[in-house]
């Protein structure tokens, strides 16, 4: 038992230091696939959750070119969360919402310099000072745009003759 013990313990400590030595952007990717969940389900903190997600992304960015890859994850796993949600539905976004809304990272204070004190008591310093104020300006038909954005595609796709004849031979397979 107590060999089962220490073996869980240990699993249990390379887990949390290798949380810990996340890289930037998959760090960014964990911010944007939140995000995307909190636009899609109209969570009321949402701005404020942008707000500070761009400031992380800029303030712990080590340089303009990581900045310009972080960005893109983000922006990525943000709409695939935001479409992912559109496509079940908004299944359970009531409780989402919620959720996403009692986060730690509002414990979080930003300064106007781009410093960023987290809920852990760490400090993130950028390596430029910036008017933290400009990294989001608030979007209130942020939600609609998106849903706009991919029904848009959809069509496109749709409408494709190559999308056309592919679905036509597939339908043709299956016996259709």
């Amino acid at each position: 038992m107590k060999k089962i013990l220490v073996f869980l313990l240990s699993a249990l400590i390379v887990n949390i230091a290798q949380a810990k030595q996340i890289s930037y952007v998959e760090e960014m990717q964990a911010l944007g696939a939140v995000s995307g969940q909190g636009l899609a389900c109209n969570a009321s903190k949402y701005d404020t959750f942008e707000l500070l997600a761009r400031a992380i992304m800029i303030s712990k960015a080590s340089s303009d070119a990581e900045q310009e890859k972080g960005m893109k994850a983000y922006n990525e796993y943000k709409a695939d969360a935001f479409i992912s949600k559109m496509r079940d539905g908004f299944a359970d976004c009531r409780s989402i919402a919620a959720a996403f809304d009692k986060q730690a990272i509002f414990k979080a204070t930003l300064y106007g310099d781009g410093t960023i004190k987290m809920p852990d008591g760490s400090i993130i310093t950028p390596r430029q000072a910036y008017d933290a104020t400009l990294v989001y300006k608030k979007d209130p038909d942020a939600r609609n745009k998106y849903i706009k954005m991919y029904n848009e595609q959809n069509n496109r796709i749709h409408n494709d003759p190559a999308f056309q004849k592919a679905l036509r031979e597939k339908q043709l397979q299956a016996g259709m």
